[in-house]
């Protein structure tokens, strides 16, 4: 393992997923760990999509005070807990288990209510916990989109706006199948530590598309990396 330093990332590369997963739980616990001893109460917000499995189940094993923790979304799909596309289904079948099962879930979901309107309930919901969130992790697709902050999103303007007022929004774009529901900027970025999980080859490439010049629109990503209020730790493995 090689890491290095240029503002304003930290990059830590890693041989192999299973590696980051173990080492990445261990950075997360450790947070949790410290906010615990600070004021009782820790808060996690994570990312859906097939790459954090193994990095959730590593994390459900750390030995932490987890009936003090909150753990929410960064973004969720329109789809009901039960729905294969749920990342509340996801987190709940791979991270709320073993020590984990013990920690509160605070999902963005909700039935009952088009997009905007359930976007608003979850930004009572998340608004109510206490912020600012310790620790986020975020992941990244192939578009360079982060959270749900899609290339061409009808609310991209909004949601990575770093003077956003609201705390969740709905979003909808070509690459999003459903209506999504995402964590905006100022949520994001003002956790006490934001960490991109990313891997292969094609996500590398595009990182580092992200950390050169060209517009926030184009890969929004990048608007978390240039916008965090600490650097953002970026854990890569091939």
């Amino acid at each position: 393992m090689k890491a290095t330093e240029a503002p304003p990332v930290r990059l830590t590369v890693f041989d192999s997923g299973a590696e980051l997963a173990a080492a990445l739980a261990r950075r997360i616990a450790g947070t949790l760990t410290l906010a615990l001893a600070a004021r009782g109460q820790a808060t996690l917000a994570v990312s859906g999509g097939s790459t954090p499995k193994v990095f959730f189940a590593a994390l459900s094993k750390e030995a932490i005070d987890w009936d003090k923790v909150t753990v929410t979304l960064v973004d969720e799909r329109m789809a009901p807990p039960g729905d294969a596309r749920s990342n509340q289904r996801l987190v709940s079948l791979n991270l709320l288990q073993n020590h984990a099962t013990a920690a509160k879930f605070v999902p963005l979901y909700s039935a009952g209510a088009e997009a905007p309107a359930v976007a608003a309930r979850a930004a009572e919901a998340i608004d109510a916990l206490p912020l600012p969130l310790d620790a986020v992790v975020l992941g990244m697709g192939t578009d360079g989109h982060t959270a749900s902050f899609f290339p061409g999103g009808t609310t991209l303007a909004q949601v990575t706006d770093p003077a956003c007022a609201t705390s969740v929004m709905a979003m909808e774009a070509p690459g999003a199948g459903e209506p999504r529901l995402t964590l905006t900027l100022p949520r994001l970025v003002e956790a006490g530590l934001v960490v991109l999980h990313i891997e292969g080859e094609a996500k590398k490439v595009v990182l580092a598309r992200a950390l050169e010049d060209g517009p926030e629109t184009e890969l929004p990503v990048r608007a978390v990396l240039r916008h965090a209020t600490t650097p953002v730790e970026i854990y890569w493995a091939p």
